[in-house]
């Protein structure tokens, strides 16, 4: 039942200077005219965690035309966009409400570079859900409303009326918003078309400001493509655009230590995702399955058939359906590369500075002194071309040290002072000159993993023992056990973190039985939080705020690397 927004005035007054458990009073739903405002949950004193508050316009009154809303690319960008804007405005606002604690904090999500689906703005058949917290002021433990009426009654009111209707934003702005999503999902689908992985337009900006931040570094050096690798595209906004395309295949991006190799590469990582304008690699479009990986020395493996790489282990254990509750680097990422499989990868981005070497690769020195028979790993330099030949799996590889992978390249991309040089037909005539010796690696076989989580459903009494807490980027914990997730380069944002989180905890409330597979249990999730939305993987009865949809990449890797 929706109440009126006079009768709020009336609750505040009542329980100003009471004791600040009061306010618990004032959940529920509130009409202000052209938005309803919800108190969804309300803070247990003024230094808790602040409240979760949402409000919700119909998304007639709000007036977007209907271009904004043709896809779900374009209604993310609007999502998006609308959540930039609004917490825009109420960051002016924020603690100008005075109080102990927490008191007059208003904010929401600050979205980063990417532009993600997330639970703070959503987009329904009939409304906007904008949602953000609030700190409800107090003075010691005692409630002083009068501040609490300034924030719903003066400062909040603007900025919805500021922030969430067409007429009052920047029209150009926004529309320059929706047409970059479109040009970017154009050249997405171009690269399916034209067999390309990759796409790194001409004069994008690749390097950061420095490791903490994501802006584009000042006077860097714009990315220039060769020649040889440039492609056109007719983009339905922009127009014409030329950039380098990566052929599917086998890709080495090579050349001297600080020229540019992993700056391309982590550019090329973070493009399976759409950036705002403005970040310098807009147009840095990648296979949106592409998969970042490295070695994890220590990491949880479960079940996970990796005799594609390692096999005949002195020990006897099978390499089918490995388990370790300790992996060395190798073994990890064979692994994630068995698990990239799995969840459908169809790109894998390798760093050979962050791989285990003895996975990459054995030298002729090497084989000569230790026999194929006494070294149970086969190294990727003699997998990758069947894993794009036989299973459609393209790599992108930098390399500096080794010259045996130039030997299986189908291109040889030269970074040289950030400029990007096509060294492919120079690198195959000089491998005619120093030939690998033949690769005796056993037949190729996809590895067949269907790993089984045993943890039982969790039962209503014992519901506190699956407390979600997210420490940070790299990791939260779920009861007891912290999922360290520090090597899934491509999570970009804290929120993903938080939503792996609740996609865990549902799997272990609702659906972990002990007789779906990860493929099941992901698959699942996957397509409930596609028809659903963020929220119906949510124990709570509102929708937090702070989640941002994770790829189906990393749903996988998240669930492999939790202990059960």
């Amino acid at each position: 039942m929706t109440a009126s927004s006079s009768e709020l005035k009336q609750l505040l007054d009542f329980i100003n200077r009471k004791s600040y458990p009061a306010y618990k009073s004032l959940k529920g739903f509130y009409d202000f005219g052209s938005y309803v405002l919800s108190i969804d949950h309300v803070q247990g004193d003024p230094f808790a965690s602040p409240s979760h508050i949402s409000v919700h316009v119909p998304l007639k009154q709000a007036g977007f035309p209907d271009f904004c809303l043709a896809s779900s690319v374009t209604r993310i960008a609007l999502e998006d966009f609308l959540l930039r804007n609004f917490e825009n405005q109420i960051r002016s606002y924020s603690f100008r409400a005075k109080g102990s604690g927490k008191s007059g904090l208003i904010s929401t999500t600050a979205c980063t570079q990417e532009v993600l689906e997330r639970s703070a703005c959503q987009i329904s058949k009939k409304e906007i859900t904008m949602g953000f917290a609030v700190g409800f002021p107090a003075n010691g433990r005692t409630i002083n409303s009068r501040e609490l009426e300034k924030i719903f009654f003066e400062f909040l009111p603007v900025c919805v009326k500021k922030s969430l209707y067409y007429q009052s934003l920047d029209k150009k702005a926004l529309e320059a918003a929706i047409f970059l999503a479109e040009d970017q999902e154009y050249i997405r689908k171009q690269l399916v078309k034209e067999n390309l992985v990759a796409f790194v337009a001409d004069h994008s900006i690749l390097p950061r400001q420095s490791g903490v931040s994501q802006k584009p570094m000042k006077n860097s050096v714009p990315f220039l493509s060769p020649s040889s690798l440039r492609v056109k595209m007719q983009l339905p906004h922009k127009g014409k655009i030329t950039g380098m395309g990566i052929p599917a295949g086998i890709t080495l991006i090579a050349g001297g230590g600080y020229h540019g190799k992993s700056t391309l590469l982590n550019a090329l990582e973070a493009g399976v995702y759409n950036h705002i304008a403005g970040d310098g690699r807009e147009y840095v479009i990648t296979d949106s399955t592409g998969l970042k990986l490295r070695s994890e020395d220590g990491r949880f493996i479960k079940d996970v058939d990796i005799s594609m790489f390692i096999n005949d282990l002195p020990n006897k254990k099978d390499t089918h359906c490995f388990s370790t509750l300790d992996a060395s680097g190798s073994t990890s990422q064979a692994a994630g590369i068995a698990e990239g499989i799995e969840a459908g990868t169809h790109l894998l981005l390798l760093d050979e500075d962050t791989s285990a070497t003895n996975f990459m690769v054995r030298d002729t020195f090497m084989q000569q002194v230790i026999s194929r028979e006494k070294e149970p790993i086969t190294p990727f330099l003699e997998r990758a071309r069947d894993l794009f030949e036989k299973a459609g799996i393209s790599t992108i590889l930098v390399a500096g040290s080794s010259g045996a992978f130039f030997h299986i390249a189908d291109t040889v991309i030269q970074m040289d002072s950030y400029e990007a040089l096509d060294i492919t037909p120079k690198v195959k005539a000089l491998c005619k000159e120093f030939p690998l010796p033949a690769s005796s690696a056993s037949a190729f076989q996809m590895p067949d993993t269907h790993r089984i989580m045993t943890a039982p459903p969790v039962k209503k009494d014992a519901y506190k023992e699956l407390k979600l807490k997210t420490h940070s980027r790299d990791s939260f914990s779920l009861g007891k056990e912290t999922v360290d997730l520090r090597y899934l380069e491509q999570i970009t944002d804290q929120e993903q973190t938080a939503a792996l989180g609740q996609l865990l905890k549902y799997a272990r409330e609702h659906l972990i039985d002990s007789k779906k597979t990860v493929t099941e249990l992901v698959e699942f999730l996957d397509k409930k939080i596609e028809t659903e939305g963020l929220g119906s993987i949510c124990s709570s009865s509102y929708t937090p705020w702070g989640l941002a949809r994770p790829r189906k990449q990393e749903i996988y890797a998240c669930f492999n690397r939790y202990r059960r």
